[in-house]
């Protein structure tokens, strides 16, 4: 872990990731969000499988596939964050509206105008004062379910109250063990 003199002489983690995201979510530049990456830089959207390797194939990616296909009232509020020395985790609450087709989370899926909620967990890595890659995660049979093209009943799946349960954790445990 970090101590306070590290903090110091090293590059402000935290300030970078929160500068790239404001380039993805805010001012929606794909090219300043790029200039906040190394030239070999990876994303991974673990569930599924969408981002790319090095500037170019993310230039394509953000700029068509991910920047201009966030939903307008797409909200993210913070639960916890981690900064190492390399790293950063952090872990998320996310809104939004299936308003548009989101080719990063739901490929081919045309917009459904359902409220989504759902967490997610960023894990970043840098090098210098760069990020080199993003691996985020989040609970894909959920939003599938929220969206309405995964019927829950008899499965060990939820729905938004999983990620609610993320920010309160007097939200019931436990629903889902026949017997608790």
């Amino acid at each position: 872990m970090r101590t306070e003199s590290d903090r110091t002489e090293g590059p402000d983690l935290a300030a970078l990731w929160d500068a790239h995201t404001r380039y993805e979510f805010e001012t929606r530049d794909p090219e300043a969000t790029l200039e906040t990456m190394v030239d070999d830089n990876y994303v991974n959207h673990v569930p599924t499988m969408t981002g790319g390797a090095g500037k170019q194939a993310l230039r394509r990616f953000y700029s068509r596939f991910f920047i201009p296909c966030v939903p307008a009232d797409f909200e993210v509020t913070p639960i916890s964050r981690t900064v190492g020395q390399e790293q950063l985790v952090d872990e998320q609450y996310v809104t939004f509206t299936h308003s548009v087709e989101i080719p990063w989370m739901l490929p081919g899926v045309p917009p459904t105008d359902t409220r989504v909620e759902i967490a997610v967990v960023a894990i970043i890595s840098f090098r210098g004062d760069k990020i080199v890659h993003e691996h985020i995660y989040w609970d894909q049979a959920s939003v599938l379910a929220q969206v309405g093209l995964l019927d829950p009943r008899g499965l060990p799946v939820g729905g938004a109250e999983c990620a609610r349960k993320a920010l309160d954790r007097t939200q019931p445990s436990n629903e889902m063990i026949e017997g608790w």
